[in-house]
């Protein structure tokens, strides 16, 4: 495996930052409004936006609004990796996800709020759903009862994003990152590097991938702990976009497997990790706790329809106890 010089990988971090298109939702996309129940009894809701997004965004805090409106006042809590949006935005591009999933256990763990609970929902959007993921199964500290992801590489991406048309620059430099994903720079500081997952080159992904090839447990050497705390989900409900184009392979959002050369697709019931289950999807499946949704339209492409029944489906309070 041939990786290029930190010096020579660092202007393709750069450029990284401001060449690809973000993972933010869109601002919903009807504006019916939805009358407030009043209840004050929801679990506490944790969100962990997507690449290029901010904990502060506009779209974001406006899906706090609509949550809101919906099943009444719920404590809401912004993930963010830094107190300042452009440096939170950052973040999303540049930094090692192993320390970043650390300090999210460490703020939740603190937090004078989250703590307290009996146990916390959680939102993720596009990456944001795999490291939320991740928090369940390494920390789980408040424990998450409902996690609800959109568009998310749960099986990782076999592809980087796209650039913009015509950006051969960014195109040159897109390639030269796939040429050296495994290497240190790459896993250790490019987000979406660690969790990028080649079907033809696992031995390198097994061998070198600093998150997804850990969080979805696929070495030799299994950690339980990640088996058991996702088994405690009591519910994991993952929407795929129908016309995801940004996510290479879509699928990805339901934990399965793409052939790149024919496209066949391995569902996860037919996958090794849910066979020998390696982190509880198939306990959660026969359980009845695991749940696979479509949500139309392209990548991030949010409907106010498809996010007020996401809302009063997992998170508003029912015979889960509640929090007052």
């Amino acid at each position: 495996m041939t990786v290029l010089p930190f010096w020579a990988l660092l202007p393709i971090a750069l450029r990284f930052v401001t060449a690809f298109p973000p993972q933010e939702p869109l601002l919903p996309t009807d504006s019916t409004p939805v009358a407030s129940s009043g209840d004050s009894s929801n679990l506490p809701l944790v969100i962990w936006h997507g690449l290029g997004d901010n904990y502060k965004a506009e779209g974001l805090q406006s899906i706090g609004e609509l949550l809101n409106d919906t099943i009444g006042n719920t404590t809401t809590y912004y993930i963010r990796l830094d107190d300042d949006p452009s440096a939170d935005r950052t973040a999303t591009f540049l930094g090692n996800v192993t320390l970043q999933v650390q300090k999210v256990c460490d703020d939740l763990a603190s937090h004078p709020i989250l703590s307290k609970a009996p146990a916390i929902d959680a939102l993720g959007f596009s990456q944001g759903g795999q490291f939320l993921r991740a928090y369940v199964e390494r920390c789980n500290n408040p424990r998450v009862e409902n996690l609800v992801t959109f568009g998310s590489q749960h099986n990782g991406i076999s592809e980087f994003q796209e650039c913009v048309a015509n950006d051969w620059l960014c195109q040159t430099w897109r390639g030269v990152l796939k040429g050296n994903a495994w290497g240190s720079f790459s896993q250790g500081r490019l987000v979406p590097a660690q969790y990028y997952r080649d079907p033809e080159d696992l031995d390198n992904y097994l061998e070198y991938s600093n998150l997804l090839a850990d969080i979805n447990n696929e070495r030799k050497v299994k950690n339980d702990t990640y088996n058991q705390n996702m088994k405690k989900l009591g519910k994991f409900a993952m929407y795929m976009f129908a016309e995801d184009t940004t996510v290479v392979p879509k699928e990805s959002a339901f934990f399965s497997e793409v052939n790149t050369t024919s496209e066949e697709v391995k569902r996860l019931q037919e996958r090794d990790i849910y066979q020998e289950d390696w982190i509880g999807l198939r306990f959660l499946d026969e359980e009845r706790r695991l749940e696979f949704k479509i949500a139309e339209g392209g990548h991030m492409q949010l409907s106010n329809n498809i996010l007020t029944d996401a809302f009063n489906e997992y998170f508003k309070s029912q015979s889960k106890g509640g929090f007052d």
